[in-house]
């Protein structure tokens, strides 16, 4: 009997009307049942509902669901109150393999609510039985069997019926052959009982009136049993065996009927069928013969197959050695060209270092050079001196210079541009930038002798000022500015702070205030030509001046009054802020310097290069994205007024000179507006974050917009305050 339940493994499933039987359903179909086999449909009836109506309301969508799937299905109802105990006993008594439970509150039955019966089921379950817990259709717990089911149970007994009775044909060839055997074991044993005698063995156990199964067991072949199982050959009960009867001769009739019911065979029922046996036997070992011999032919295949994919793994494993060899070779010459690539480099900065010092070394020795030729010069010629002597600021001897900057050494050095070198130091005590013409200057004399010239006859808060200076070697001595250029701290260069939007609205009044001094100077406007970020220098408190006035021309009193223009041979200035009209035409004028003016505005909210920029603020505007143009480093701008800032900027820049505002009457009162408004917000803020007045980068204080003309101590520190492409 246990290769009858190994045969047929018993699986099950508990199903209710829940969502979580139709998973435990679906879940059991694709990973236990097996196409014919049977499924055990387990339902606990509790509330005495008919066996009819269950089987219609319940299970019927199971049915219908294995039935697609090929699966045969036995319906189980069991009557009682607790379903757990219920199904426990139900597959103890069964003998079944295998149980798929759905795991929810309440389970089969919604009326027990406050039992886990899954739980219950899954902790009582025999240990023959394997219990999975199905949820959420997914598995969420198994309990393995330890030990074989049963070999005999009445559910198992009833599905052996079943299937043989589902097979007559085949029941048929099983008699006919169980028949002939034991007609040829009579002849060669005509002396033995069947009961103790023979290639065959019965249980004796087995009752055949209650309908139990008589198994019959071949032991003749072993060697062909070791390769096949045993055949089982199955009466279930009295009509099937009267069944099975009429299929045979009258002979075989008596001989089985006589077997069945008084467990003897007569000699001759075996005497005349051994003919038919022998055939049938032969047919069999032909049968095996052929099955063994397929399995030996599929066998070779396997380990022909085997072998090919074993060459194959050894093929590729060789390859990935020979590719690692090659990977650890090139990663080592990779290694060796860094080395040498280094060794490269550092020689290569080594170099690069000793050719910047001789070239300093150079450099001072030139300038050194220079020095003497000037003075040897003067002292030959003192009418080569670029200015006659003035009164009207103080002349430094060269000694006193050079002793400041240490002889112009290159640490003192803070900054180049194209008129010359710019040197930091202490005269009089007073920290002092000094601007020292190059000999082979571009118009460097004149240039010297015009700024000299301006500087020492005009003052303004909002312009540099001018302290003194060398004119026998072209050394200017100017005030300090600690914050450098305006370009340098827009762009940030050095990583300095933003400057706040409140410094900017301020710069801007303070550098249109000083522009509108210089072209109402008496009795000649001047014109600046050259006016750009790069030329506005902010001390240490941010107050703005302008410097660089080398290219500024003087507009004689007729031209100033009577038409604001003035024709030069050539035009002078920086590119991008030169006037269109001025560049075209050559005719100068005050509103010149406004179009210089106006970029300049885009640039103090912006912070972008000049290139392309009005087109660019007034696309923005048009197209309602000015916000994405404003300086980004400043996260709290008042959008309102900078956009008042950018149309006055605009309307500063246009191309043509009668298009743009008047500086006095129109640009000036906007600015000193917007001026206001940042130290009314400079306040408010200062009133409600306690802010006091000192001065900082980082912060805004009332004292440091409002310083603005009270200040003139002052001076810069980039080496970009002198610096940017002119044209002369």
């Amino acid at each position: 009997m246990d290769s009858v339940s190994q045969s047929f493994p018993l699986a099950a499933v508990a199903v209710d009307k829940d969502k979580s039987s139709q998973g435990a359903l679906k879940w059991a179909l694709d990973n236990v049942a097996v196409r014919g086999q049977t499924l055990i449909l387990i339902h606990v009836n509790t509330h005495a509902v008919s066996p009819d109506s269950i089987r219609r309301e319940i299970l019927t969508p199971f049915r219908c669901f294995c039935t697609r799937k090929d699966i045969k299905v036995m319906d189980m109802i069991l009557e009682g109150t607790d379903v757990a105990k219920g199904v426990v006993e139900f597959i103890s008594q069964s003998g079944i393999n295998k149980l798929v439970v759905g795991a929810s509150r309440g389970g089969f039955v919604r009326s027990f609510r406050n039992l886990d019966i899954s739980v219950n089921i899954y902790k009582t379950v025999p240990d023959f039985c394997t219990a999975y817990v199905i949820s959420k259709d997914k598995l969420s717990s198994v309990k393995n069997a330890i030990r074989p089911a049963p070999a005999v149970s009445p559910l198992r007994i009833q599905l052996q019926k079943q299937a043989n009775a589902d097979q007559p044909s085949q029941q048929e060839k099983k008699g006919d052959a169980a028949a002939a055997t034991l007609k040829l074991s009579k002849e060669k044993e005509s002396i033995r009982s069947p009961l103790t005698r023979g290639a065959y063995a019965y249980k004796s156990d087995v009752d055949l009136t209650s309908g139990s199964d008589i198994s019959f067991v071949s032991s003749g072949r072993r060697s062909t049993d070791q390769v096949f199982p045993p055949r089982i050959y199955c009466l279930p009960d009295n009509d099937l065996a009267h069944s099975f009867e009429s299929r045979l001769s009258p002979r075989k009739s008596v001989g089985v009927h006589s077997a069945m019911n008084g467990y003897s065979f007569s000699q001759e029922s075996f005497a005349s069928d051994a003919s038919e046996y022998q055939e049938a036997e032969i047919n069999r070992l032909k049968l095996e013969l052929k099955q063994t011999m397929d399995m030996y032919n599929a066998a070779c295949k396997e380990a022909l197959l085997s072998k090919q994919k074993a060459k194959e793994l050894h093929h590729s494993k060789m390859e990935g050695k020979q590719r690692l060899e090659i990977a650890r070779l090139a990663e080592e010459a990779a290694l060796v060209l860094v080395e040498k690539e280094k060794a490269k480099c550092k020689a290569a900065l080594e170099a690069a270092e000793a050719a910047q010092r001789k070239a300093e070394l150079e450099a001072h020795k030139r300038r050194e050079v220079e020095i003497k030729a000037m003075k040897q010069s003067v002292d030959k010629n003192p009418s080569n001196s670029f200015v006659q002597t003035d009164a009207r600021y103080r002349r430094y001897k060269i000694e006193e210079i050079e002793e400041a900057t240490e002889y112009f050494a290159a640490d003192k050095k803070v900054g180049e541009g194209g008129y010359g070198p710019v040197y930091k130091c202490y005269l009089d005590h007073t920290p002092v930038a000094v601007k020292v013409l190059r000999p082979d200057a571009a118009q460097g004399r004149s240039q010297f002798q015009h700024e000299v010239e301006i500087l020492s006859c005009i003052r303004h808060p909002n312009m540099v000022l001018l302290l003194g200076a060398c004119p026998e070697y072209g050394c200017l001595v100017y005030e300090y500015m600690a914050n450098g250029s305006l370009e340098d701290r827009l762009f940030r260069r050095g990583n300095t702070p933003p400057i706040p939007w409140q410094y900017r609205f301020r710069i801007a009044a303070e550098i249109a205030m000083c522009l509108l001094f210089l072209h109402q100077t008496k009795p000649e406007p001047l014109v600046h030509r050259d006016l750009k970020p790069a030329n506005i220098l902010l001390d240490q408190n941010y107050t703005s001046k302008i410097s660089d006035v080398g290219l500024a021309r003087l507009l004689p009193p007729s031209v100033a009054d009577q038409v604001t223009q003035y024709r030069m041979t050539t035009a002078a200035g920086t590119f991008c802020y030169i006037d269109p009209e001025y560049q075209q035409t050559g005719m100068l004028g005050t509103r010149s310097d406004i179009y210089s003016f106006g970029i300049l505005l885009l640039q103090l909210i912006t912070a972008k290069p000049p290139m392309g920029l009005t087109h660019q603020v007034d696309r923005s505007i048009e197209t309602g994205t000015f916000r994405q143009v404003l300086d980004p480093s400043i996260q709290n701008w008042p959008i309102d007024e900078a956009l008042r800032f950018a149309k006055l900027a605009l309307t500063c820049a246009e191309l043509r000179r009668k298009d743009r505002p008047d500086l006095g009457t129109v640009v000036l009162p906007e600015l000193n507006w917007l001026r206001a408004f940042g130290e009314e917000n400079t306040q408010q803020f200062a009133v409600d974050n306690n802010v006091g007045t000192s001065s900082s980068h980082d912060r805004v204080s009332v004292q440091d917009i409002r310083s603005g003309p009270l200040h003139q101590q002052s001076g810069y520190q980039s080496s970009s305050q002198f610096s940017g492409s002119s044209i002369n």
